[in-house]
């Protein structure tokens, strides 16, 4: 017999089998020995109270045995089936892929940066050097920016697709299980490199194409049709159908469709700075305590405030994390936060951002560029303030909201360098004073969230892409070239990995479904 129920138990327990089997005995009025098997579906930390607790869904087998869980998935062989073309290797193109094959299409992918491998030489050199490689960087390159931006899984788009199949996706290809039950899902920068790696391996050997350093330079259309790419070599690849997931910092591809005069659209965004404060700080506010005990992971949070009619909100919160410089151009800053699987850095960042609309950034609404023009003029001038070599603006907290440039700058993860700077000169005025007014705010919603400890880094500019590609809601496809499928952040309809995962797949199968 199995039995579902909640359970609730301390931090030292949550991992103790033994004390999870006795916690669900004397619920069930069972002997623990009558228990086989214990399988947790969901796993939450509840801190709202003066005590934390665990929070579990869990199955419990009752004199039978648990059934094995397999995660094994039969990919057939597709090397002579109908292609698709995958322009990008971020989530939503991998995930793409998986699905033609799934579906039994051939997909080819086309990625203008390098296999995770090689991308880690030109991330050192950013770091290290602060040399930007315009093709392979943080945002470009094979499993894109969610590669080395952290591996959250955490998303709210559960309506879009099934969630629990990109999860189980991820395990097969290596993901701790643990993923499956979190309610906040991680994976960590430092193994994600090893999944993607066995995802392209799955493409390959199931009769997939993976052609990395080859970048896209136009569409083949005809007679609003698509036929396939061009290359910048000037190779044409031939496919029916294109699914363009080339992710939210791909501006040539912007200027490749407005140039071939496919459709393209401004798109609200948000911008603003990463905030790192010192770990212990968020984890004594969340978890009620002096220090954390060891059964605890890294505490995170998430804050929003209305400020005179616009949202400020948190965003990609990192605990334990690493500020990262996500420039995709030498004469820009753009910062990003990642984890580690364990979490285990001294510092919590998250990008801190205001929300921004068509009507906010003077010029022609029509003009498809307008929010990328501003998005770029902010980033340029961060570069400029930070003083070059992709050193990046700084201002402690209380020193940002009550207008002081300031003394000294803590120690920080963004290896590069923070300079300390008047952020009034980097941010536009409106969204820097909508910062200083939110601030206190969110230190009034969390006790020791304003602090001076915390330190403002300049620009996180990237949370999504200020352009939208649009596509017919039923179809998926652009509206003015049959065969094109707009997919993920850069298109406009994913926020994250998860997200950009299901659309992937949802794209696959339109397009299959189109060819079929």
């Amino acid at each position: 017999m199995m039995k579902e129920i909640e359970i609730v138990c301390l931090p030292e327990e949550h991992e103790n089998m033994e004390a999870l089997i006795r916690i669900a005995a004397a619920k069930l009025n069972q002997s623990p020995k009558s228990i086989n098997d214990l399988k947790i579906r969901k796993r939450s930390i509840d801190a709202r109270g003066r005590k934390v607790v665990y929070r579990m869904h869990v199955q419990v087998f009752i004199n039978e045995p648990a059934p094995a869980a397999s995660f094994a998935i039969n990919y057939p062989n597709v090397k002579d089936k109908k292609p698709v073309i995958i322009i990008g290797a971020g989530p939503a193109g991998i995930f793409a892929a998986l699905q033609c094959i799934l579906s039994g299409s051939k997909p080819i992918i086309l990625e203008r940066g390098k296999d995770v491998k090689q991308r880690r030489r030109d991330l050192a050199n950013i770091n290290k050097e602060g040399l930007v490689n315009p093709e392979s960087n943080y945002c470009f390159g094979e499993g894109g920016a969610g590669t080395y931006s952290d591996g959250k899984l955490y998303t709210r788009s559960t309506k879009r697709g099934d969630v629990n199949q990109v999860l189980q996706m991820f395990v097969a290809h290596g993901a701790d299980e643990d993923i499956l039950i979190d309610a906040r899902p991680h994976i960590g920068t430092n193994k994600l490199p090893q999944i993607i790696t066995a995802m392209r391996e799955t493409i390959l050997n199931a009769g997939g194409e993976f052609l990395f350093d080859t970048k896209v330079t136009a569409l083949d259309i005809e007679f609003g049709k698509i036929t396939g790419v061009q290359t910048a070599i000037g190779d044409h690849i031939k496919a029916d159908a294109v699914i363009l997931a080339t992710g939210h910092s791909a501006r040539d591809v912007f200027e490749m469709l407005h140039r071939q005069n496919v459709l393209i659209e401004a798109k609200p965004f948000a911008l603003g700075v990463r905030i790192e404060h010192p770990q212990e700080i968020i984890d004594k506010a969340q978890y009620h305590c002096d220090v954390r005990g060891p059964y605890l992971p890294p505490s995170y949070y998430s804050l929003v405030e209305q400020v005179d009619d616009r949202g400020v909100f948190s965003f990609c919160m990192c605990p334990g994390g690493i500020i990262a410089p996500c420039s995709t151009e030498p004469d820009e800053i753009v910062v990003n936060g990642w984890s580690p699987s364990k979490r285990n850095n001294p510092f919590a960042n998250s990008g801190t951002v205001v929300q921004i609309n068509l009507e906010d950034v003077p010029g022609d609404d029509n003009d498809p560029f307008k929010l990328l023009r501003f998005q770029q003029q902010v980033e340029q001038t961060a570069f400029a303030v930070g003083g070059g070599n992709l050193v990046a603006p700084g201002q402690r907290m209380v020193d940002f909201v009550e207008g002081r440039i300031s003394t000294d700058i803590p120690k920080n993860s963004y290896l590069p360098g923070v300079a300390s700077a008047n952020l009034k000169e980097v941010l536009p005025l409106w969204i820097h004073n909508r910062l200083q007014k939110a601030l206190p705010a969110f230190g009034r919603k969390m006790k020791g969230y304003y602090t001076n400890e915390a330190l403002l880094v300049g620009v996180e500019s990237r949370t999504s892409s200020p352009i939208k590609i649009p596509r017919d809601r039923e179809t998926l496809q652009h509206p003015q070239v049959a065969g094109l499928y707009p997919c993920g952040e850069g298109a406009g309809y994913a926020g994250g990995i998860i997200s950009a995962a299901i659309d992937g797949i949802n794209c696959a199968v339109a397009a299959i479904k189109q060819l079929a």
